[in-house]
Protein backbone atom coordinates (compact mmCIF):
# COMPACT_ATOMS: atom_id res chain seq x y z
CA UNK A 1 0.00 0.00 0.00
CA UNK A 2 1.31 3.44 -0.90
CA UNK A 3 1.53 5.55 2.20
CA UNK A 4 1.07 9.31 1.68
CA UNK A 5 0.78 12.18 4.00
CA UNK A 6 -1.72 14.70 3.48
CA UNK A 7 -0.48 18.18 4.38
CA UNK A 8 2.68 17.54 2.17
CA UNK A 9 -0.10 17.53 -1.05
CA UNK A 10 -1.01 20.95 -2.76
CA UNK A 11 -4.73 21.18 -4.14
CA UNK A 12 -3.60 19.58 -7.37
CA UNK A 13 -1.86 16.65 -6.04
CA UNK A 14 -5.05 15.76 -3.43
CA UNK A 15 -7.49 15.46 -6.32
CA UNK A 16 -5.51 13.33 -8.30
CA UNK A 17 -4.47 11.24 -4.76
CA UNK A 18 -8.68 10.85 -4.58
CA UNK A 19 -9.50 10.85 -8.22
CA UNK A 20 -10.96 7.00 -9.47
CA UNK A 21 -9.31 5.18 -12.26
CA UNK A 22 -11.23 6.16 -15.43
CA UNK A 23 -14.99 3.77 -15.79
CA UNK A 24 -14.21 1.13 -19.24
CA UNK A 25 -16.75 2.45 -21.34
CA UNK A 26 -14.10 2.92 -24.33
CA UNK A 27 -15.57 3.01 -27.70
CA UNK A 28 -15.08 -1.12 -28.38
CA UNK A 29 -16.81 -1.66 -25.18
CA UNK A 30 -19.69 0.26 -26.75
CA UNK A 31 -19.89 -0.69 -29.56
CA UNK A 32 -19.88 -4.73 -28.57
CA UNK A 33 -22.65 -3.82 -26.17
CA UNK A 34 -24.71 -1.91 -28.84
CA UNK A 35 -24.31 -5.34 -31.10
CA UNK A 36 -25.92 -7.48 -28.49
CA UNK A 37 -28.88 -5.28 -27.58
CA UNK A 38 -29.51 -4.53 -31.34
CA UNK A 39 -29.33 -8.48 -32.20
CA UNK A 40 -31.16 -9.27 -29.10
CA UNK A 41 -33.88 -6.59 -29.56
CA UNK A 42 -34.10 -8.38 -33.28
CA UNK A 43 -34.36 -12.01 -32.47
CA UNK A 44 -35.19 -12.40 -28.64
CA UNK A 45 -35.07 -15.19 -26.85
CA UNK A 46 -32.99 -16.68 -29.65
CA UNK A 47 -30.21 -14.48 -29.66
CA UNK A 48 -30.17 -14.78 -25.58
CA UNK A 49 -29.51 -18.31 -25.88
CA UNK A 50 -27.10 -18.08 -28.08
CA UNK A 51 -25.11 -15.95 -26.15
CA UNK A 52 -25.79 -17.63 -23.46
CA UNK A 53 -23.41 -20.56 -25.04
CA UNK A 54 -21.01 -18.05 -26.27
CA UNK A 55 -19.96 -16.39 -23.58
CA UNK A 56 -21.12 -18.94 -20.72
CA UNK A 57 -19.75 -21.64 -22.67
CA UNK A 58 -23.12 -23.20 -21.24
CA UNK A 59 -26.94 -24.09 -22.80
CA UNK A 60 -28.92 -24.22 -20.36
CA UNK A 61 -31.85 -26.63 -20.59
CA UNK A 62 -34.35 -23.30 -21.10
CA UNK A 63 -34.45 -19.88 -20.37
CA UNK A 64 -36.36 -19.86 -17.55
CA UNK A 65 -35.77 -22.60 -14.25
CA UNK A 66 -38.23 -23.06 -11.79
CA UNK A 67 -37.58 -21.58 -8.68
CA UNK A 68 -38.33 -24.49 -6.57
CA UNK A 69 -36.11 -26.42 -8.99
CA UNK A 70 -33.09 -26.24 -6.85
CA UNK A 71 -30.39 -28.40 -4.59
CA UNK A 72 -31.16 -28.92 -0.62
CA UNK A 73 -29.09 -25.74 1.00
CA UNK A 74 -26.98 -26.07 3.99
CA UNK A 75 -29.42 -25.37 6.56
CA UNK A 76 -26.84 -22.96 8.20
CA UNK A 77 -27.11 -20.77 4.91
CA UNK A 78 -30.74 -21.52 4.48
CA UNK A 79 -31.62 -19.61 8.00
CA UNK A 80 -29.07 -16.99 7.30
CA UNK A 81 -31.15 -16.34 3.92
CA UNK A 82 -33.98 -15.84 6.08
CA UNK A 83 -32.33 -13.83 8.73
CA UNK A 84 -31.07 -11.17 6.11
CA UNK A 85 -34.64 -11.49 4.34
CA UNK A 86 -36.15 -10.54 8.00
CA UNK A 87 -33.78 -7.53 8.56
CA UNK A 88 -33.64 -6.13 5.40
CA UNK A 89 -37.28 -6.16 5.38
CA UNK A 90 -37.72 -4.17 8.40
CA UNK A 91 -35.52 -1.93 7.26
CA UNK A 92 -37.12 -0.99 4.44
CA UNK A 93 -40.59 -1.49 5.50
CA UNK A 94 -39.77 1.50 7.68
CA UNK A 95 -38.64 4.00 4.30
CA UNK A 96 -41.86 2.91 2.60
CA UNK A 97 -43.09 6.33 1.22
CA UNK A 98 -46.73 7.21 2.17
CA UNK A 99 -49.16 9.17 -0.17
CA UNK A 100 -50.35 12.78 1.59
CA UNK A 101 -52.70 15.48 0.02
CA UNK A 102 -52.18 19.18 1.39
CA UNK A 103 -55.12 21.98 0.98
CA UNK A 104 -52.57 25.07 -0.34
CA UNK A 105 -55.47 27.12 -0.36
CA UNK A 106 -59.24 27.09 0.59
CA UNK A 107 -61.00 24.85 -2.16
CA UNK A 108 -57.73 23.78 -3.44
CA UNK A 109 -56.20 20.17 -2.76
CA UNK A 110 -53.07 18.91 -4.05
CA UNK A 111 -51.88 15.45 -3.52
CA UNK A 112 -49.06 12.98 -3.98
CA UNK A 113 -49.52 9.23 -4.75
CA UNK A 114 -46.64 7.09 -5.00
CA UNK A 115 -47.18 4.26 -7.53
CA UNK A 116 -45.03 0.88 -8.15
CA UNK A 117 -43.00 0.40 -11.26
CA UNK A 118 -43.87 -2.55 -13.58
CA UNK A 119 -42.59 -4.77 -14.83
CA UNK A 120 -38.79 -4.51 -13.22
CA UNK A 121 -36.28 -6.13 -14.21
CA UNK A 122 -33.35 -7.36 -11.20
CA UNK A 123 -30.04 -8.73 -12.17
CA UNK A 124 -28.21 -10.88 -9.94
CA UNK A 125 -24.51 -11.43 -10.43
CA UNK A 126 -22.35 -14.69 -10.73
CA UNK A 127 -19.22 -13.91 -12.61
CA UNK A 128 -16.78 -15.20 -9.44
CA UNK A 129 -19.09 -15.69 -7.42
CA UNK A 130 -23.21 -16.34 -7.21
CA UNK A 131 -24.59 -13.05 -4.82
CA UNK A 132 -27.85 -14.59 -2.96
CA UNK A 133 -27.44 -11.63 -0.93
CA UNK A 134 -28.05 -9.35 -4.34
CA UNK A 135 -30.93 -11.34 -4.36
CA UNK A 136 -32.23 -10.19 -1.26
CA UNK A 137 -31.50 -6.42 -1.59
CA UNK A 138 -32.95 -6.00 -4.83
CA UNK A 139 -36.27 -8.26 -4.38
CA UNK A 140 -37.09 -7.44 -0.55
CA UNK A 141 -37.76 -2.85 -1.36
CA UNK A 142 -39.22 -4.31 -5.00
CA UNK A 143 -42.11 -6.16 -3.06
CA UNK A 144 -42.49 -3.69 -0.38
CA UNK A 145 -43.17 -0.92 -3.04
CA UNK A 146 -46.10 -3.18 -4.85
CA UNK A 147 -44.26 -4.49 -7.86
CA UNK A 148 -46.60 -6.79 -9.48
CA UNK A 149 -44.08 -7.98 -12.15
CA UNK A 150 -40.79 -8.89 -11.55
CA UNK A 151 -38.20 -10.35 -13.80
CA UNK A 152 -34.70 -11.93 -12.16
CA UNK A 153 -32.10 -12.62 -14.09
CA UNK A 154 -28.53 -14.41 -13.11
CA UNK A 155 -26.48 -15.99 -15.37
CA UNK A 156 -26.06 -19.73 -15.22
CA UNK A 157 -23.19 -21.68 -13.09
CA UNK A 158 -20.99 -24.46 -14.81
CA UNK A 159 -24.10 -26.91 -15.24
CA UNK A 160 -26.56 -24.19 -16.76
CA UNK A 161 -28.35 -23.87 -14.13
CA UNK A 162 -29.00 -20.93 -11.88
CA UNK A 163 -27.56 -21.09 -8.33
CA UNK A 164 -29.06 -23.03 -5.75
CA UNK A 165 -29.32 -19.99 -3.03
CA UNK A 166 -30.45 -17.51 -5.47
CA UNK A 167 -33.05 -19.92 -6.25
CA UNK A 168 -34.35 -19.91 -2.58
CA UNK A 169 -34.46 -16.66 -2.26
CA UNK A 170 -36.57 -16.10 -5.29
CA UNK A 171 -38.77 -18.69 -4.09
CA UNK A 172 -38.68 -17.26 -0.38
CA UNK A 173 -39.80 -14.18 -1.73
CA UNK A 174 -42.42 -15.56 -4.24
CA UNK A 175 -40.58 -15.34 -7.83
CA UNK A 176 -41.65 -18.98 -9.09
CA UNK A 177 -39.04 -18.68 -12.21
CA UNK A 178 -35.88 -16.44 -12.42
CA UNK A 179 -34.19 -16.04 -16.05
CA UNK A 180 -31.62 -17.41 -16.56
CA UNK A 181 -29.19 -15.42 -18.65
CA UNK A 182 -26.51 -12.65 -17.62
CA UNK A 183 -24.46 -10.17 -19.16
CA UNK A 184 -25.85 -7.38 -21.83
CA UNK A 185 -27.50 -10.05 -23.19
CA UNK A 186 -30.06 -10.27 -19.80
CA UNK A 187 -30.18 -6.39 -19.86
CA UNK A 188 -31.28 -6.14 -23.11
CA UNK A 189 -33.83 -8.75 -22.96
CA UNK A 190 -35.61 -7.20 -20.17
CA UNK A 191 -34.91 -3.88 -21.52
CA UNK A 192 -36.68 -4.08 -24.78
CA UNK A 193 -38.90 -7.75 -24.06
CA UNK A 194 -38.28 -10.81 -26.02
CA UNK A 195 -41.36 -13.76 -26.57
CA UNK A 196 -40.92 -14.89 -22.86
CA UNK A 197 -39.43 -11.52 -20.92
CA UNK A 198 -40.99 -8.77 -20.28
CA UNK A 199 -39.75 -5.26 -21.13
CA UNK A 200 -39.20 -3.89 -18.31
CA UNK A 201 -39.60 -0.16 -16.99
CA UNK A 202 -36.44 -0.37 -14.99
CA UNK A 203 -33.65 -2.05 -14.36
CA UNK A 204 -31.53 -2.89 -10.65
CA UNK A 205 -28.42 -4.63 -9.30
CA UNK A 206 -24.80 -4.63 -9.99
CA UNK A 207 -22.87 -6.10 -12.69
CA UNK A 208 -19.25 -6.32 -14.84
CA UNK A 209 -18.11 -3.57 -17.63
CA UNK A 210 -20.46 -5.13 -20.11
CA UNK A 211 -23.95 -4.89 -17.47
CA UNK A 212 -23.15 -1.74 -16.31
CA UNK A 213 -22.56 -0.43 -20.63
CA UNK A 214 -25.82 -1.96 -21.67
CA UNK A 215 -27.96 -0.29 -18.47
CA UNK A 216 -26.27 3.03 -19.77
CA UNK A 217 -27.23 2.74 -23.20
CA UNK A 218 -31.00 0.75 -22.69
CA UNK A 219 -31.20 3.90 -20.11
CA UNK A 220 -30.50 6.47 -22.81
CA UNK A 221 -33.07 5.50 -25.00
CA UNK A 222 -36.37 6.91 -24.52
CA UNK A 223 -37.88 3.24 -25.68
CA UNK A 224 -35.65 1.26 -23.46
CA UNK A 225 -35.29 0.58 -19.63
CA UNK A 226 -34.39 3.13 -16.75
CA UNK A 227 -31.52 2.29 -14.60
CA UNK A 228 -31.26 2.50 -11.07
CA UNK A 229 -28.02 4.17 -9.87
CA UNK A 230 -24.56 4.66 -11.20
CA UNK A 231 -22.14 1.84 -9.64
CA UNK A 232 -19.00 0.76 -10.47
CA UNK A 233 -15.92 -1.05 -8.34
CA UNK A 234 -16.60 -1.56 -4.79
CA UNK A 235 -14.74 1.33 -2.78
CA UNK A 236 -14.57 1.61 1.09
CA UNK A 237 -12.67 4.92 3.07
CA UNK A 238 -11.78 3.78 6.35
CA UNK A 239 -11.26 6.52 9.14
CA UNK A 240 -8.93 5.46 12.18
CA UNK A 241 -7.43 6.95 15.27
CA UNK A 242 -5.05 5.28 17.56
CA UNK A 243 -7.99 3.43 19.56
CA UNK A 244 -8.60 1.20 16.50
CA UNK A 245 -7.17 -2.49 16.44
CA UNK A 246 -4.90 -2.99 13.29
CA UNK A 247 -6.25 -6.28 12.41
CA UNK A 248 -9.80 -5.20 12.32
CA UNK A 249 -8.56 -2.14 9.78
CA UNK A 250 -6.62 -4.50 7.75
CA UNK A 251 -9.36 -7.11 7.25
CA UNK A 252 -11.95 -4.17 6.01
CA UNK A 253 -9.89 -2.90 3.61
CA UNK A 254 -9.54 -6.46 2.30
CA UNK A 255 -13.37 -7.46 2.33
CA UNK A 256 -13.27 -4.85 -0.40
CA UNK A 257 -10.53 -5.41 -2.27
CA UNK A 258 -11.46 -8.84 -2.81
CA UNK A 259 -14.52 -8.20 -4.66
CA UNK A 260 -12.05 -7.25 -8.04
CA UNK A 261 -8.95 -6.22 -9.23
CA UNK A 262 -10.56 -2.52 -9.38
CA UNK A 263 -11.50 -2.39 -6.28
CA UNK A 264 -10.74 1.11 -4.38
CA UNK A 265 -9.50 1.14 -0.72
CA UNK A 266 -8.30 3.69 1.47
CA UNK A 267 -7.10 4.06 4.79
CA UNK A 268 -7.00 7.54 6.55
CA UNK A 269 -5.44 7.63 9.82
CA UNK A 270 -4.12 10.20 12.15
CA UNK A 271 -1.86 7.59 14.14
CA UNK A 272 1.55 6.56 13.27
CA UNK A 273 1.46 3.11 15.19
CA UNK A 274 -1.83 2.38 12.66
CA UNK A 275 0.18 3.31 9.34
CA UNK A 276 2.82 1.43 9.82
CA UNK A 277 0.85 -1.90 11.49
CA UNK A 278 -1.71 -2.04 9.19
CA UNK A 279 0.14 -3.73 5.86
CA UNK A 280 1.72 -5.50 8.06
CA UNK A 281 -1.93 -7.31 9.21
CA UNK A 282 -2.99 -7.47 5.77
CA UNK A 283 0.33 -9.34 4.53
CA UNK A 284 -0.63 -11.87 7.19
CA UNK A 285 -4.02 -12.51 6.49
CA UNK A 286 -3.35 -12.70 2.74
CA UNK A 287 -2.98 -15.92 3.52
CA UNK A 288 -6.13 -17.15 4.66
CA UNK A 289 -7.96 -15.68 2.18
CA UNK A 290 -9.30 -17.54 -1.11
CA UNK A 291 -9.09 -14.91 -3.54
CA UNK A 292 -5.83 -13.83 -2.61
CA UNK A 293 -4.54 -13.20 -5.96
CA UNK A 294 -7.15 -10.88 -6.89
CA UNK A 295 -6.96 -8.99 -3.41
CA UNK A 296 -3.12 -8.15 -3.80
CA UNK A 297 -4.14 -6.72 -7.73
CA UNK A 298 -6.45 -4.73 -6.19
CA UNK A 299 -4.29 -3.69 -3.42
CA UNK A 300 -1.56 -2.34 -5.65
CA UNK A 301 -3.69 0.88 -5.74
CA UNK A 302 -4.27 1.32 -2.66
CA UNK A 303 -3.98 3.96 -0.27
CA UNK A 304 -3.13 5.33 3.25
CA UNK A 305 -3.26 8.46 4.19
CA UNK A 306 -1.55 10.21 6.90
CA UNK A 307 -3.46 13.32 8.45
CA UNK A 308 -2.50 15.84 11.40
CA UNK A 309 -6.31 15.55 12.84
CA UNK A 310 -9.72 13.40 12.62
CA UNK A 311 -10.83 17.15 10.94
CA UNK A 312 -8.62 16.66 8.21
CA UNK A 313 -10.08 12.59 7.88
CA UNK A 314 -13.26 14.17 7.38
CA UNK A 315 -12.28 16.41 5.03
CA UNK A 316 -10.49 13.54 3.03
CA UNK A 317 -13.66 11.37 3.50
CA UNK A 318 -15.99 13.84 2.11
CA UNK A 319 -14.19 15.04 -1.20
CA UNK A 320 -13.61 11.21 -1.98
CA UNK A 321 -17.59 10.33 -1.27
CA UNK A 322 -16.70 7.06 -0.44
CA UNK A 323 -19.34 4.13 -1.15
CA UNK A 324 -18.75 2.52 2.21
CA UNK A 325 -17.29 4.41 4.95
CA UNK A 326 -16.15 2.96 8.44
CA UNK A 327 -15.01 5.32 11.53
CA UNK A 328 -13.31 3.36 13.90
CA UNK A 329 -12.47 5.91 16.35
CA UNK A 330 -12.56 6.38 19.84
CA UNK A 331 -15.95 9.14 19.43
CA UNK A 332 -17.43 7.72 16.37
CA UNK A 333 -20.79 8.77 16.77
CA UNK A 334 -19.55 12.40 17.06
CA UNK A 335 -17.53 12.31 13.84
CA UNK A 336 -20.14 10.37 11.83
CA UNK A 337 -22.64 12.72 12.69
CA UNK A 338 -20.74 15.35 10.67
CA UNK A 339 -20.17 12.91 7.54
CA UNK A 340 -22.70 14.07 4.51
CA UNK A 341 -21.33 12.30 1.22
CA UNK A 342 -21.25 8.45 1.65
CA UNK A 343 -23.42 5.79 0.35
CA UNK A 344 -23.62 3.90 3.95
CA UNK A 345 -21.55 4.53 7.06
CA UNK A 346 -20.11 2.14 9.52
CA UNK A 347 -20.20 3.44 12.94
CA UNK A 348 -17.61 2.17 15.55
CA UNK A 349 -15.04 -0.82 16.33
CA UNK A 350 -17.90 -3.70 16.27
CA UNK A 351 -19.77 -2.61 12.82
CA UNK A 352 -17.94 -4.12 9.85
CA UNK A 353 -18.90 -3.35 6.51
CA UNK A 354 -19.92 -7.12 5.72
CA UNK A 355 -23.15 -7.08 8.29
CA UNK A 356 -24.47 -3.95 5.52
CA UNK A 357 -23.28 -6.06 2.86
CA UNK A 358 -25.46 -9.50 3.98
CA UNK A 359 -27.28 -8.93 7.44
CA UNK A 360 -27.72 -5.60 8.85
CA UNK A 361 -31.11 -4.69 7.28
CA UNK A 362 -29.60 -1.42 4.67
CA UNK A 363 -29.05 -2.22 1.14
CA UNK A 364 -25.65 -2.89 -0.16
CA UNK A 365 -26.65 -1.47 -3.59
CA UNK A 366 -24.65 1.84 -3.36
CA UNK A 367 -23.44 4.55 -5.50
CA UNK A 368 -19.75 4.01 -6.10
CA UNK A 369 -17.14 6.44 -8.26
CA UNK A 370 -17.98 9.93 -6.26
CA UNK A 371 -21.75 9.64 -6.95
CA UNK A 372 -22.37 9.31 -3.16
CA UNK A 373 -22.05 13.17 -3.71
CA UNK A 374 -25.91 13.39 -5.64
CA UNK A 375 -27.30 9.67 -5.37
CA UNK A 376 -28.57 7.60 -2.72
CA UNK A 377 -28.37 3.64 -2.21
CA UNK A 378 -31.25 1.75 -3.42
CA UNK A 379 -34.53 1.94 -1.11
CA UNK A 380 -38.01 1.02 -1.68
CA UNK A 381 -38.63 4.18 -3.15
CA UNK A 382 -36.47 3.59 -6.29
CA UNK A 383 -39.36 1.23 -7.18
CA UNK A 384 -42.02 3.63 -7.62
CA UNK A 385 -42.75 7.21 -8.99
CA UNK A 386 -44.49 10.17 -7.65
CA UNK A 387 -47.59 11.26 -9.43
CA UNK A 388 -49.32 14.33 -8.05
CA UNK A 389 -52.99 15.35 -8.26
CA UNK A 390 -54.72 18.33 -7.60
CA UNK A 391 -58.47 19.36 -7.65
CA UNK A 392 -60.32 22.70 -7.15
CA UNK A 393 -63.53 23.85 -6.25
CA UNK A 394 -65.25 26.83 -7.56
CA UNK A 395 -64.52 28.76 -4.82
CA UNK A 396 -60.63 27.50 -4.83
CA UNK A 397 -60.35 28.87 -8.42
CA UNK A 398 -61.76 32.01 -7.22
CA UNK A 399 -59.23 31.87 -4.76
CA UNK A 400 -56.33 31.03 -6.82
CA UNK A 401 -57.14 31.78 -10.36
CA UNK A 402 -56.63 35.53 -10.67
CA UNK A 403 -52.75 35.61 -9.22
CA UNK A 404 -52.10 32.30 -11.56
CA UNK A 405 -54.03 34.22 -14.70
CA UNK A 406 -51.42 37.38 -13.59
CA UNK A 407 -48.49 34.87 -13.99
CA UNK A 408 -49.76 33.47 -17.14
CA UNK A 409 -50.03 37.20 -18.66
CA UNK A 410 -46.26 38.29 -17.01
CA UNK A 411 -45.05 34.71 -19.16
CA UNK A 412 -47.27 35.85 -22.77
CA UNK A 413 -49.11 32.58 -22.21
CA UNK A 414 -52.23 33.73 -23.15
CA UNK A 415 -54.21 30.04 -23.53
CA UNK A 416 -52.80 29.31 -19.80
CA UNK A 417 -54.33 32.98 -18.60
CA UNK A 418 -57.59 32.19 -20.61
CA UNK A 419 -58.06 28.99 -19.36
CA UNK A 420 -58.16 30.44 -15.83
CA UNK A 421 -60.24 33.64 -16.58
CA UNK A 422 -62.87 32.42 -18.99
CA UNK A 423 -63.71 29.49 -16.13
CA UNK A 424 -63.83 32.68 -13.93
CA UNK A 425 -66.35 34.97 -16.38
CA UNK A 426 -68.94 31.92 -16.63
CA UNK A 427 -71.47 32.07 -14.38
CA UNK A 428 -72.05 28.92 -12.40
CA UNK A 429 -74.42 26.04 -13.56
CA UNK A 430 -76.68 24.74 -10.52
Amino acid sequence: MKTVTWDDLDEDARKALLARPEMESGAELQRIVADIVANVREHGDEAVAGYTRRFDGVMPPALWQATADHGRLDPALDAAIDRSIQTVRAFHAAGRPEDYSVTTAPGVECAMRYLPLDPVGLYVPAGSAPLPSTAVMLLVPALLAGCRQIVLATPPNESGLADDAVLAVARKLGLDKVLVAGGAQAIAAMAYGTESVPACAKLFGPGNRFVAEAKRQVAADVNGAAQDLPAGPSEVLVIADESADAQWVAVDLLSQAEHGPDSQVILVTDSARLADAVPKEIEALLERLSRAETTKLALQHAIIVRVDSLDDAVEVSERYAPEHLIVQTRDAESLAERITTAGSVFVGHYTPESLGDYISGTNHTLPTGGWARTTSGLAVVDFMRRMTVQRASLAGLRELGPPGARLAAHEGLDAHRLAIELRLNKEPTS
